[in-house]
């Protein structure tokens, strides 16, 4: 059984793996400059879905708490402001190959106390539709494939400056409808995964006679099982290692600028490359999710040059007007050998009363790169916000 096009750049951009034929590698310098990506399913989970986060390179870690910390830093939710908050976010997808891939993202939260924060989310991945054909080419049925997470978390604030979080996330991958492919049955998939998160915030910082805000966090994210869409291999998640930094300056009362710097580091194994049906550099990677976590670190067949490509790094900057117009952009870089993703990214953010809405725009540094014209908008819904002014309205 045969899939469409549609299916095949489906798959591709749902896995973002690449294998490599180590089979003619023999210096261990060669492998430097050698394309080497790190092979994952339920890509899904590594996409910017919010638009403030989108437009200033996809950083978050360290960001203020916003509705949806919880892609980014679930401790942050225990300093934000509001009492209770939601959100939707709309992503287009890959238009520049398809019309009808969409990322969805609904973000909740609510405060139990003052130190205490829940909040849930779900992110829905629609790749669109594929027809299945036989092998004489002869239409042989439909599928819409798609992939999708629930999450729940809970965050606490240990100190007026730090906090931590841990959230928990149901994973579903469908996105071939039980096709055979190439001889092999292939059915939908489950997992679950968590992360675990700090933050830490310190807004007395003094310079020129103003006060300013120096932030710093941690999430490490989709620890979790690993996903299999046969019987014939398990494949891991992208489970991920982020720290960050901000610095928001205060101008004056109604001005201020934040820059941020998020690092990334997937935590999972390298490819190896064989020679002979044996590991000739680097190290097994069907290992177990812990030693796969633990061995992310040193087994680039590349050596260390090798596992320093492996860190993405985004840089974003936010400036605020009178707490109430926003204006953002940032950069994106993924080496060259690990996926060659590079982008910058502006958007700009509107608070009204009870409402937010966001919006971003990426622009790619190669020309014909499928996530040129990607654009995300987001709306936002303050219900603290909401309660003030109807009882203003009813005074």
């Amino acid at each position: 059984m045969m899939m469409k096009k549609i299916c095949a750049l489906g798959l591709l951009f749902s896995l973002f793996t690449l294998n490599i034929d180590g089979q003619d590698v023999i210096d261990k310098n060669d492998l430097i400059g050698a394309n080497n990506p790190l092979e994952y399913s339920a890509s899904f989970l590594t996409i910017a879905p919010d638009s403030r986060s989108g437009a200033m390179g996809d950083v978050g870690v360290a960001t203020s708490p916003d509705y949806n910390s919880m892609r980014w830093n679930p401790a942050k939710y225990a300093f934000i402001e509001s009492d209770m908050g939601f959100a939707v976010s709309y992503t287009p997808w890959l238009r520049n190959l398809v019309n009808d891939i969409n990322l969805g993202y609904l973000s909740f939260y609510k405060r139990l106390d003052k130190k205490q924060t829940v909040a849930a989310s779900l992110l829905f991945f629609n790749l669109g539709e594929i027809q299945f054909t036989n092998e004489e080419g002869l239409y042989d049925g439909q599928h819409s494939p798609y992939e999708m997470s629930i999450d729940a978390a809970y965050s606490r604030a240990f100190s007026d400056n730090i906090s931590g979080g841990i959230a928990f996330r149901y994973i579903r991958s469908d996105i071939t409808g039980g096709a055979v492919v190439e001889g092999t049955e292939t059915s939908a998939c489950n997992a679950v995964a968590a992360d675990v998160s700090m933050f830490y915030q310190n807004d007395k910082v003094k310079l020129s006679d103003n006060f300013h805000t120096f932030t710093f966090g941690i999430n490490i994210s989709n620890i979790g099982s690993k996903i299999s869409y046969t019987d014939v291999q398990k494949d891991f998640i992208p489970t991920n290692l982020k720290i960050g930094s901000a610095f928001k300056y205060n101008i004056d009362d109604y001005n201020s600028l934040t820059i941020t710097l998020d690092l990334n580091k997937l935590l999972i194994p390298t490819p190896e490359v064989e020679l002979n049906d044996s590991v000739f550099f680097g190290e097994e990677s069907d290992v177990s999710v812990p030693q796969g976590m633990i061995q992310s670190f040193y087994d680039a067949p590349g050596g260390w040059e090798e596992e320093l490509h492996e860190i993405k790094y985004s840089v974003g900057a936010e400036y605020w007007y009178a707490n109430q117009f926003a204006v953002r952009a940032g950069y994106f870089h993924e080496h060259e050998t690990k996926g060659n993703r590079k982008y910058f990214t502006v958007g700009a953010g509107l608070k009204l009363n009870v409402f937010t809405i966001d919006f971003s725009y990426l622009i790619p540094l190669k020309q014909n790169n499928p996530l040129s014209n990607t654009v995300r908008f987001t709306l936002g819904f303050d219900f603290e916000s909401f309660k003030i002014q109807s009882k203003e309205n009813k005074g």
